[in-house]
């Protein structure tokens, strides 16, 4: 017999299934969080739902937001379970774990009411505005590191509602200061170095196009913590759907899957008041850098070393790749040699124990992890990610071999077949731009690496284009796990 989930059938769940014990119609909206993902349902919202179920922070829910056409659905599933969705924790040894998610207690797909998500931005109890927009939705050029933004964003909710997040909080911002009323914060959950940093440098420069009195009201009263987040969390398949119910009875529209490691590392930076989160494990602190690039540098480029080779190898799961002698000691290399030296000292953290952890993490088969989802949007992501160690090493008179040979497996997965044949989908905002100068490297080795939007002067640089003609030409004639062996 099987439950569709609601808040009317909580009771009748299997008593090993987690679920609030809390009223939730005692729950108020306190935070609003925009692109209501698996990663956001599976991290930040289960903190909170554990904070409620202690009893604290009622007053600190979530109303999350849907931006994009894709986002309709989400709606639409969460809407028809009064909010409520499941996370499935794989554990490395099989087990699984079910736990009933109440934190979010609204939703609003800002397409069809976009009142209904400005009158909630600038509602009293909202304090806190989050963020998981993907690592391209912070208008930041990849160069440079200063705001870009094109006229479509420029023109974002000057004559007609928003469509940005960004957008949103703009406009949300000006109407709390023309009423006199608090600011909140805007806290960034999203993968790129001082992810607080960017969010300011993109709203405020943002608000200086428009009204540069406000632009200067937001800088001085907005605050934009820096934060940390780690959880891997695949797509969600009709597999997992159809193993909740076969296991739970549970009939869920959109459950969450993920693994059983979590961190959270925030700079204890919040204008407006903030909930307990470290009673629930969250670190708060007031310097995330070190964590955020221990992060960055070590376990998102070690995606990006699998997802290339290991689809370029022919697998299809993160586990799989890393079960591959040569390149799970290719990437261990990455990591210790040249990832690790780029960081800055963490006295708390045991560098190669959190070494040995991603690999055991990668390899956590009960995840089944896609390498596909490794490799998008990777024009958004090398330049945040490895690029910049690839210059720290290089201006430290280190060895940048194996992140060249990264970039060089991007190079050759943008070519859109494996070392057997079979086609690669390149799903990138840039894809058309990254095809087109991934033909030309037979002709042309460094064409590639030579588009200077996302790679600088790095193809000027003699210590990184000499290892990557070297990768890219034995990828080319020998396949990539021998060239990695080389490397390894």
């Amino acid at each position: 017999m099987s439950v569709r989930l609601s808040a009317a059938t909580l009771d009748s769940l299997p008593a090993s299934v987690q679920r609030p014990h809390y009223d939730r119609s005692g729950v108020e909206v306190g935070i609003v969080h925009f692109g209501v993902g698996g990663f956001h349902r599976a991290h930040q919202a289960v903190y909170l739902d554990e904070l409620f179920s202690q009893g604290l922070a009622l007053d600190w829910g979530i109303c999350g937001v849907g931006l994009l056409a894709p986002d309709e659905a989400m709606h639409r599933a969460l809407s028809g379970q009064d909010g409520l969705y499941t996370v499935l924790t794989r554990d490395p040894d099989g087990s699984v774990g079910a736990r009933v998610v109440g934190s979010m207690v609204r939703y609003l797909f800002a397409p069809s009411d976009p009142d209904a998500v400005l009158d909630q931005l600038t509602a009293a109890g909202t304090r806190i505005v989050s963020l998981t927009i993907t690592e391209g939705g912070y208008l930041i050029d990849p160069q440079t590191g200063c705001f870009q933004a094109d006229e479509a964003q420029r023109a974002d909710g000057v004559s007609g509602p928003p469509n940005t997040a960004f957008g949103y909080l703009l406009e949300a911002l000006r109407r709390r200061r023309a009423a006199g009323a608090e600011a909140f914060t805007v806290l960034s959950c999203d993968n790129l170095p001082g992810n607080g940093a960017a969010a300011r440098c993109s709203l405020v420069e943002l608000a200086r196009l428009r009204d540069p009195e406000l632009a200067e009201w937001i800088g001085r009263e907005v605050s934009f913590p820096n934060s940390m987040v780690d959880r891997i969390t695949p797509v969600t398949t009709p597999a997992d759907r159809a193993e909740l119910l076969e296991r739970y009875g549970i009939e869920d529209a959109w459950p969450v899957v993920c693994e059983p490691f979590s961190q959270w590392v925030i700079e204890d930076d919040f204008g407006a008041g903030r909930p307990p989160l470290e009673r629930v494990g969250a670190e708060l602190t007031d310097d995330v850098t070190p964590y955020e690039l221990m992060k960055l540098r070590l376990l998102n480029v070690g995606h990006q070393a699998l997802g290339y080779a290991g689809r370029l190898a022919g697998y299809t799961y993160v586990h799989e790749a890393v079960s591959d002698p040569a390149l799970a000691a290719f990437l261990r290399g990455y990591l210790s040699a040249e990832g690790q030296p780029t960081l800055p000292p963490l006295p708390t953290v045991d560098l190669d124990a959190y070494i040995d952890s991603l690999l055991e993490r990668f390899g956590n088969r009960a995840i089944a992890d896609t390498l596909a989802r490794l490799c998008e949007s990777s024009s958004d992501r090398i330049p945040k990610w490895l690029l910049p160690v690839i210059r720290i090493n290089l201006d430290s008179g280190r060895s940048c071999e194996r992140s060249a040979a990264i970039v060089a497996a991007w190079a050759r997965y943008c070519q859109g077949a494996d070392d057997h044949g079979a086609p690669l989908e390149l799903r990138d905002q840039r894809a058309e731009q990254l095809r087109a100068r991934a033909a030309e490297q037979d002709e042309d080795p460094l064409a590639f690496v030579e588009n200077t939007e996302l790679f600088g002067d790095l193809a000027q640089r003699a210590g990184f284009t000499q290892p990557y003609r070297r990768a890219l030409e034995s990828l080319a004639a020998v396949g990539v796990q021998r060239t990695l062996a080389r490397l390894g």
